[in-house]
This record gives structure tokens, C-alpha cells and sequence, in this order.
């Protein structure tokens, strides 16, 4: 495995961002920037060997900062959404920014993507380190959280997250990747093929709150057990599309275990013949299937994102979990440590 840093661009409080390439044998690599800790690039084969960018991004380090669609970073402290902004552990009640209707979204306008990482390589990976402080976007405790991504001979991506926090918080991270099998700036992927190893997710309210008990996806276009085009149902007359422009859910995996891995998803692209299996240790998947991506920072490419342009699988725990009693916990404790793992392996 071969890994090169270099500097690629200044933040505007002067800190050095930096971006790694992890390339294997095959030529195939993976490009990380310290932005959000964020994934740049995904570079493997098609049907016929050729070489293809299947994650969305910017060649700009800049464009990283507050772009809307939170473009393969690690959103934090709590990913997705908490009612109202609000939420009481052991008694207190604490108060978050609101930065999504009349809720709180991924840690906040000024969350952990929006922050240069402190970054090294480690061996035959590439580790990512944030510290966020007590108090930071109102949430209680020092956080340090780790990014550790590793890249194979086989293509796979494999990102190991750690937390550890000084005072009991919450926490909840993922990637929030976008893939585009056919290739970053090929167009929709609604004609890609998507399979979910779940068969309940979560209702949610108008704003994209969950209800609290899930619900069956049988029977309805929020089912993926066996696999569909992502776009054969996605304009039907269904609330939960209608809320989101699309697919904006949270599934909850078949079995998931903590500490076990479990697939999540399997995706592909029609006309690349590429293939990903998404497995985690998380409990739920969040799906978005890209429904706001039109107005994003120009792309790699040089070509503007469409909506459904590429689709996020987002590996996680279940959305405003510090404010639902029934869903699995995102409290963290002094002397526990936070650990989660998400692998994308890439075929064709």
C-alpha cells in the first residue's frame, strides 16, 4: 500500500489542510482531506477495468466548508437530527443550534465537518483526530474522536470511529459519503439498484423527526429487502417521500448486534457494472437519496450536481436518539470508548 500527503490549501483561520491518497497494487486508490476528515475520492474499476471516481467532492479544500450536502465528511457531535435542538441527560437540559427547520442537524452549522482534523498516517492507514471541547455547540463534555481509515488490496474502504468524552454526552458519527457507481458527474443514480438488509424503518413527523416506532417497509416504497432502482417508487404518492423529495429514512439492519458487523446495503451501477457491500457495526442506516444536491459547490468534474445525482448511505445510529427512550443509546460515559466500524467493498 502506497500513501502520499500533501498540502493542498490553507482554511481561512490559516490551520494547513492536508490530503492523502491510499493506492494499492491494482492502481486503484482513495483520496482523504482534513476537512471534516472527509472522503475525496474513491477510485476503482468498472466492468471492463477502467478506472472510475465513484464518490462525490470538490477539488477545492474550501468548498468543504458549510457546503449543504456535507460531502463524504464525518458530521458530528451527534449526526442527523435532534428535536427542537434540545435534549436532558442526567437531569440537565441542554440546548443546540437549530440549522434544519426547527431542529438541530448534524452537529450544527459549525459541526466536527467543519473543522480541520488533525491528521497522520499510521502504519498502512491514514488516522484523522478531532477534539471538541465542553460546551462546544452546547454539548456537554471533551469529545476526542478518531477517523481511522484503512484501504486494501480488495477495495475496501474500511473507517474505524473512536469517541471518548471527560462527562457523559452523546454522541453518534458516520461518514456521510455520496456515491455515484457510474461515476462522480455521470448524472442520477436513480437507475442504480439498491438492497437493504432491513425490513422496518422509521416514520417521521413533517420535520423529519422520528415518531418512535417503526414501521413495517412491506408493502410500501420503502422497500429495498430485495433489490429495486432507487428511483422506481420515488415519486409515489407515499407521506414519507413527500416530506424528503425523495428518500431521507432511517432503516433499521436486520439483526444488527453491537461490536458485530452486519451488511447494511448492497448498491450498483447499471452502466459501470460496479458493485458495494456496506457493512457496519451501527444499528441503522439513514438513505438519502441526494434530493437537495442542485445549488452544491461545482464538482470534481467541473460539471454542477443535480438533484439525485448520487446517493449518501449513511451508516449510524437512529436520528434525536438522546430524546427517544426505545431507540438503541448514544450516551457516552467517562472511561467507555465509542467504537464503530463501516466497510464499503467495491467489486464489479
Amino acid at each position: 500500500m502506497e500513501i502520499t500527503k500533501e498540502l493542498w490549501g490553507k482554511a481561512p483561520d490559516g490551520k494547513d489542510i492536508f490530503r492523502y491518497t491510499l493506492m494499492n497494487a491494482s492502481g486503484a486508490y482513495v483520496q482523504l482531506g482534513s476537512v471534516g476528515a472527509a472522503i475525496v475520492s474513491i477510485v476503482v474499476p468498472d466492468k471492463d477495468g477502467k478506472l472510475g471516481d465513484v464518490a462525490l467532492g470538490y477539488n477545492d479544500p474550501l468548498a468543504y466548508f458549510g457546503d449543504g450536502p456535507c460531502s463524504g465528511k464525518i458530521p458530528g457531535r451527534f449526526a442527523n437530527r435532534i428535536a427542537k435542538g434540545k435534549f436532558t441527560l442526567e437531569g440537565v437540559e441542554y440546548t443546540l443550534p437549530i440549522n434544519n427547520g426547527p431542529n438541530h442537524l448534524h452537529g450544527g452549522p459549525n459541526g466536527f465537518q467543519n473543522h480541520v482534523w488533525d491528521s497522520r498516517i499510521e502504519g498502512d492507514a491514514v488516522e484523522f483526530m478531532y477534539f471538541s471541547e465542553d460546551g462546544e455547540a452546547g454539548y456537554p463534555g471533551n469529545v476526542k474522536a478518531i477517523a481511522h481509515y484503512e484501504w486494501s488490496e480488495e477495495n475496501e474502504l474500511k473507517l474505524i470511529l473512536t469517541a471518548e468524552t471527560d462527562k457523559t454526552t452523546v454522541v453518534n458519527l458516520t461518514n456521510h459519503l455520496y456515491l455515484n457507481l457510474d461515476g462522480d458527474g455521470s448524472g442520477t443514480v436513480l437507475d442504480h439498484l439498491l438492497e437493504l438488509n432491513a425490513s422496518q424503518y422509521l416514520p417521521t413527523d413533517p420535520t423529519q423527526i422520528p415518531l418512535g416506532e417503526p414501521a413495517d417497509v412491506a408493502g410500501t416504497p420503502m422497500d429495498f429487502v430485495e433489490a429495486k432502482p432507487i428511483g422506481a417508487e420515488i415519486h409515489a404518492d407515499f407521506e414519507a417521500l413527500k416530506i424528503g423529495k425523495g428518500y431521507d429514512h432511517c432503516w433499521l439492519i436486520d439483526g444488527a448486534m453491537p461490536g458485530q458487523l452486519s451488511t447494511a446495503a448492497e448498491l450498483w451501477g447499471p452502466k459501470s457494472g460496479r458493485h458495494v457491500e456496506i457493512l457496519t457495526t451501527q444499528p441503522a442506516v439513514q438513505v438519502y437519496t441526494g434530493n437537495w444536491l442542485k445549488g452544491s459547490p461545482v464538482g470534481k468534474t467541473g460539471r454542477e450536481y443535480e438533484d439525485y445525482d448520487a446517493v449518501a448511505i449513511e451508516c449510524q445510529h437512529t436520528p434525536d436518539a438522546p430524546n427517544q427512550p426505545g431507540f438503541p443509546t448514544t450516551v457516552l460515559h467517562p472511561g467507555e470508548v465509542l467504537e464503530e466500524a463501516i466497510i464499503w467493498a467495491f467489486t464489479a
